[in-house]
């Protein structure tokens, strides 16, 4: 990747520290970045690789150690004076305004308050360039709060590269992207990079790592641990320095299904701005099995997630619930009748990121026996219930009174794990169960899930993943612009034989109008 005659260092971060009262996130790193190079940032949730980034972007101060960027200090705690030097970050959380369009949301703060006016015309094209360039495209009128989460990352990924940054932090950009659109991205990185781009790449992907990296630095517990070139290490001796021991994926034995607890006959729903509803859709989650919904991003996933969570109704066709019609359909009888929600987005309809771990841990169930009786909180067994979920899903945090909106992507997603899996429910909607977490986290999730199934739930398990999808479904369906293939055993088909169905090839032709 980096250009050999290209050696200047244009990072470098010196001893830094940083403590969140008794947590130390991190631990005198120091790094290096040259131009021309990619280096990843690996570790696991909560090992301060986040942190790191927020420092060197200037939203968080450190407490110790100094920043250089191109060979000048980096003011502390200033985000602006490291978007002047030409450091780029897209987030792992979308810092988006849902009110506003594509165009305005990558052109905000690009003018001085005194400017009169933009010229949008100037801008639109350059958007439309770097869309074109960076193969993720996106309507520039659209209002983000319309778009997709897959869509949003790109927004995120735009508006860095609007401001010319010649350092890019990508912190989890591929989250939700197609594993298409990454190949694209990565195929427009690296020209950029022999043009000049630094990259620092985080992700817990490491077939990604080992694609797009030159070098490799790996934290652990806040301290950097490992610094190899790509070429020297191999997937599994990653995962082996992230975690400090040996790494297994869970065994897969076929489910034993029983009785259908849902059952969505001939279903629509109305369509939501550019996202399809569903199209005359047939399913049933059965106990004792693990469905799988494989498609592209943007293709009906969110409403029949909707529709299993009780957000939505059908428009046409039945909804049963133990083989009985069901007539009206809410969240709270979704609640009710022990559906649980892994959701999509995490922050926005997953955590409240003002109330801290105790409160967002017991949200869906606060108004009930052992938390509340007789109009009374039992905030001692709320605490105690998030302790425990602490514990055993290793979320990194000071303690339970903290606000969620302080962990990382990966621990808040832990927290949401713990809550939904430690109730025991009857159907579990699992929407990107992983997405964010490290690979040690991944695997335990899977055996978590898989473990549900084996005591009778039914998963439902929807994730852009086409490998998770094959390795834990036992029943795999295809959804494309709303519609929903046949069912396929484990095993059945090549994930080539389901990118088919997944780009809408293996429909019946009058499905499409159906409504």
């Amino acid at each position: 990747m980096k250009n050999a005659k290209a050696a200047q260092v244009v990072l470098r971060l010196d001893s830094i520290t940083k403590r969140f009262g008794k947590l130390v996130a991190n631990d005198a790193i120091s790094l290096s970045l040259q131009q021309g190079e990619v280096i990843a940032l690996l570790g696991e949730n909560g090992a301060g690789k986040t942190t790191l980034m927020n420092i060197l972007f200037g939203q968080y101060t450190a407490d110790e150690g100094t920043v250089e960027v191109f060979g000048d200090a980096l003011p502390p705690g200033n985000p602006r004076a490291a978007l002047d030097a030409g450091v780029g970050m897209v987030h792992q959380h979308f810092t988006l305004a849902d009110n506003m369009t594509v165009l305005e949301n990558v052109t905000l703060g690009t003018q001085g308050l005194l400017s009169l006016r933009q010229d949008r015309a100037a801008a639109r094209a350059k958007l439309a360039q770097l869309a074109t360039d960076f193969g993720l495209q996106v309507h520039p009128d659209a209002k983000v709060g319309s778009l997709t989460v897959g869509e949003r990352q790109r927004v995120e990924i735009l508006k860095a590269l609007y401001r010319d940054a010649r350092i890019l932090i990508l912190d989890e950009p591929t989250a939700v992207l197609t594993p298409q659109e990454t190949d694209d991205l990565f195929a427009t990185l690296r020209k950029a990079v022999k043009l000049g781009l630094s990259v620092v790449f985080i992700s817990h992907k490491l077939h990604e790592v080992m694609a797009i990296s030159d070098r490799v630095l790996i934290l652990r517990h806040g301290r950097l641990v490992a610094e190899r070139p790509i070429a020297e290490v191999t997937k599994e001796t990653l995962a082996s320095l992230m975690v400090g021991s040996e790494v297994k994926a869970p065994t897969v034995a076929p489910g034993q299904p029983g009785k259908t607890l849902m059952r969505l006959h001939e279903v629509s729903t109305p369509d939501r701005g550019s996202a399809p509803g569903l199209k005359r859709v047939s399913l049933s989650l059965r106990a004792g099995q693990v469905i799988g919904l494989a498609g592209v991003s943007g293709n009906g996933q969110g409403a029949l997630a909707d529709l299993v969570g009780g957000l939505i109704g059908p428009a046409t066709g039945r909804l049963e619930l133990d083989e009985a019609h069901l007539n009206t359909w809410s969240p709270r009888e979704a609640v009710h009748a022990g559906i649980a929600r892994i959701p999509e987005d995490r922050h926005k309809t997953g955590t409240i990121a003002e109330f801290d771990l105790t409160e967002n841990a017991i949200l869906e169930a606060y108004n009930q026996p052992p938390y509340s009786r007789s109009g009374w909180m039992n905030w001692r067994r709320a605490e105690a219930f998030t302790r425990e979920v602490i514990d055993t899903y290793d979320v990194r945090c000071p303690g339970p009174a903290t606000r969620i909106r302080l962990l990382s992507g990966g621990n808040m997603q832990k927290l949401i794990l713990g809550r939904v899996l430690e109730a025991n429910p009857r159907i579990i909607l699992a929407n990107q169960p992983v997405r964010g977490l490290d690979i040690g986290a991944v695997n335990y999730v899977h055996s978590q899930l898989l473990a549900a199934r084996d005591r009778g739930a039914a998963v439902l398990l929807i994730s852009e993943d086409l490998d998770e999808i094959m390795a834990l479904s036992d029943v795999i369906h295809v959804i494309s612009e709303g519609r929903l293939s046949p069912g396929f055993a484990r095993g059945t088909k090549t994930p080539a034989e389901l990118g088919v169905w997944m780009a809408g090839h293996g429909f019946e032709p009058e499905t499409a109008d159906a409504s």
